[in-house]
């Protein structure tokens, strides 16, 4: 009996031995988990641009520092197994044109013809005249990332078309009298195309890339003002 109760004690501590053993050779060999990493997919785009009417009549003339704002709020959906993805958004767009020594009369008055919008000479001479129109505007994108781990990093580029549709349009003018600076603005939508088209274009490293469009629809709707194309150029911010 004795002898039986010393084998078996004998066969528990090599078992535990053993098993120690394996533990410590399982823990070495097997090597830290990952960290996890969150894929950024660039949900915020801001774009900061230089805006200006390239295709209108010889008789509009505008001055050469126009601008565009635009705040999108983007949801990316990947394409597998592949470095491309499709994005869809929702934001808005701002568009500031300034006119050089013109005004627009885009009122509902006999004045404008009460069809169609026109630009004729500042007799006030203002000085400053622009025509402002607001979109709650929709990107939608085909987009390449070099890198698939870290979007905010590496090569990037996307091609795509936006969406809008007419939020608000107005003239702001702004003319000294008796000294003091005076501002005129006329709020009216009745001439603006209520639908906006563009293609887009971006491309560049990290969170920075460079932006351009290229409007497919004009300004004015059909018959109601002169033919005028935009186009913008500048710089987007995207992150997220």
């Amino acid at each position: 009996m004795r002898i039986f109760l010393a084998f078996m004690a004998a066969l528990l501590l090599s078992s535990s031995v053993n098993f120690a053993q394996d533990t410590n050779d399982k823990t070495k060999s097997d090597p830290a988990p990952s960290p996890v990493v969150k894929m950024a997919r660039d949900f915020l785009m801001m774009q900061f641009a230089y805006n200006n009417w390239i295709q209108k009549p010889d008789s509009v003339k505008t001055k050469p520092f126009g601008y565009v704002f635009k705040a999108h709020l983007c949801y990316d959906f990947p394409i597998k197994n592949t470095k491309l993805s499709f994005a869809a958004g929702l934001g808005v767009s701002v568009n500031v044109i300034y006119l050089n020594q013109q005004a627009l009369i885009d009122t509902d008055t006999v004045s404008a013809l009460n069809t169609q919008a026109r630009f004729i000479a500042d007799t006030n001479h203002f000085k400053r005249y622009k025509f402002v129109t607001t979109y709650l505007s929709a990107p939608f994108e085909l987009r390449y990332y070099s890198n698939l781990v870290n979007r905010n990093k590496g090569f990037k580029a996307a091609i795509g078309l936006e969406v809008g549709t007419l939020l608000g349009a107005h003239t702001k003018a702004l003319t000294a009298i008796d000294g003091t600076n005076v501002k005129f603005k006329t709020d009216t939508k009745r001439y603006v195309s209520p639908w906006d088209f563009a293609a887009t274009a971006r491309i560049g490293w990290g969170n920075f890339t460079l932006y351009g469009s290229y409007n497919l629809t004009n300004v004015f709707k059909d018959n109601a003002g002169p033919p005028i194309t935009p186009m913008s150029v500048g710089l987007c911010l995207s992150g997220l």
